[in-house]
């Protein structure tokens, strides 16, 4: 969630215990205690020893030297950092290098400071010249280990990939530390208070410089005027978020700081996703309605409180997120919440949708389609999501991807019927997918006009470049990727075939037809 309290005295007393630590190593050292030389060279011998007698264990341990030296990490916190600021994530990166570069110099000062030799053995495996308390190798592996995982609680929700990234930078983080223990080259001790300042330098760092996404401040007289009612309500899923309590402490703590009232709280259910709870806080007398879950919530909500003038702010807590990615809030929940109660309003389009089985009243603010895409929605299994998000989606359409070819017709806005051979037929409001894959780059969620896609690779090889065709958002149309616009957009198939709505699937049917509503939604964005 947010490094709110708890979070804050965790890391104070993660700092306080690291540096504990090394103030002990540091004072064993400096006193030159024979106890603590006999400690390290009992712990150290029977490991030099075994690698000094097996070359395969010799080569390993030099390749883990190399793979984590001074000049690898520094390559891997460059990487990391433009990686971070790729994503916007820009105080994750100023942070990281921050953390890795105090470590690395203060690792040094120690260095030079205590003069350390480095372990004497009569057979070594290797010799290294410069000092050896504290280990680099271990300070600036548990300072990037610390790193990562500081930075995959905050930004990442799914459970399966928190625990498999915490637990292979502590797997990593020892391995690391036993490599300078089996090659003789570092004291245990050495490697304990190496461990120690890195995690310092982690917790410390965290504590003083939050390395959350900014909150998207403006100054005061940019600012949206100031709500004459102050009247907030938040439409909650809680399936899509796992603290619930800390969300909301989070949420009201934020509006009370921007200004707003104490929010109204609606909570979705599997039975109504958001639409009667989006009708009580508009008559409730709601000014903003904040909205946290996943495509689904979401559209239901919108498309309840359109035409209404009341202001949605879209907190993302799905899997694909799709209409936050294409309006530019950000993924990090506490970060949209800012966007929602601070941003700036925008008047988007809405896009009705009928057809064969569907609802008179649906809606859609992303995208819908037959086909193909369809059977990748139907073919995500919902636990499979929770677990590895949108992988799930890179999985099932693996698996659909010679999904038969079909007949369709399309008019645009009541014009001719044309026909077509395809796998799949999307008309959308928004440009992009997950990723950043631009299926309909041309696309403008607020200019009044539908996008629509046609793909029919015609063999299992087509799907190469077809890819490549759409991420180069290539201009050229034929059979294989044809593009076409229009306000209204009819779609009728020869026969039953999947069909998707904003990445839900909604049964099998032969018709789609959808009308844009232009304007007819404001929504928060970034200022």
């Amino acid at each position: 969630m947010s490094f709110a309290a708890r979070t804050r005295s965790r890391l104070v007393l993660g700092a306080v215990l690291a540096v504990l630590v090394l103030a002990a190593a540091c004072a064993l050292v400096g006193l030159d205690l024979r106890t603590l030389s006999g400690f390290d060279t009992r712990l150290g011998t029977a490991p030099q020893s075994w690698t000094l007698r097996s070359p395969a264990a010799t080569a390993f341990f030099l390749g883990v030297e190399e793979a984590f030296g001074t000049y690898a990490m520094a390559g891997y916190t460059v990487v990391a950092a433009l990686l971070l600021s790729l994503r916007r994530h820009y105080r994750a990166a100023i942070w990281t290098v921050a953390v890795m570069v105090l470590t690395s110099l203060s690792t040094t000062g120690l260095k030079l400071a205590f003069h350390r030799q480095r372990p004497v053995w009569q057979d070594p495996v290797q010799t290294l010249r410069s000092y050896s308390f504290p280990s680099g190798h271990s300070s600036s592996i548990a300072a990037a280990a610390g790193i990562a995982i500081v930075l995959v609680v905050l930004l990442v929700r799914r459970a399966l990939v928190q625990q498999l990234v915490v637990a292979s930078a502590i797997a990593i983080a020892l391995l690391v530390g036993l490599d300078r223990v089996f090659l003789g080259v570092h004291n245990p001790s050495d490697v304990v208070a190496g461990y120690a300042l890195g995690a310092a330098w982690v917790c410390v760092g965290a504590r003083w410089f939050d390395p959350v996404p900014a909150a998207h401040e403006t100054a005061p007289e940019l600012r949206s005027p100031v709500p004459t009612t102050r009247a907030l309500a938040v439409v909650l899923n809680p399936s899509k978020v796992g603290d619930i309590a800390g969300f909301r402490a989070m949420v009201e703590g934020a509006a009370a700081g921007s200004g707003w009232g104490v929010p109204d709280w609606y909570t979705t259910t599997i039975e109504d996703p958001g639409r009667s709870m989006a009708e009580q806080a508009a008559i409730s007398g709601a000014e903003l309605v904040l909205v946290c879950g996943g495509d689904g919530t979401v559209r239901t909500v919108c498309a309840e409180l359109a035409g209404t003038g009341i202001s949605v702010g879209i907190v993302p807590a799905g899997t694909g997120n799709l209409l936050a990615r294409n309006i530019g809030v950000p993924l990090f929940l506490q970060a949209a919440v800012d966007v929602a109660l601070n941003g700036e309003d925008r008047a988007i389009d809405l896009v009705a949708l009928s057809g064969d089985g569907i609802a008179e009243d649906e809606h859609f603010m992303v995208m819908a389609g037959m086909g193909f895409d369809a059977a990748i929605m139907e073919g995500a299994n919902e636990q499979f999501k929770a677990r590895v998000g949108w992988l799930a989606y890179v999985f099932s359409a693996l698996r659909n991807l010679m999904f038969p070819a079909m007949r369709v017709e399309i008019s645009l806005d009541d014009g001719e019927w044309t026909r077509h051979r395809a796998r799949t037929v999307v008309v959308g409001n928004v440009g992009y997918l997950q990723a950043g894959m631009p299926l309909l780059p041309d696309a403008a969620i607020d200019d009044g006009i539908l996008d629509v896609v046609i793909l029919h690779p015609r063999r299992f090889l087509s799907w190469v470049p077809l890819v490549f065709r759409v991420l180069s958002k290539g201009k050229r149309t034929d059979d294989t990727v044809n593009r076409m616009t229009g306000r209204k957009v009819s779609v009728r198939a020869s026969h039953d075939v999947p069909r998707q709505l904003d990445g839900d699937p909604i049964g099998l049917g032969k018709e789609l037809h959808a009308v844009c509503e232009h304007g007819r939604l404001i929504v928060r964005v970034p200022r």
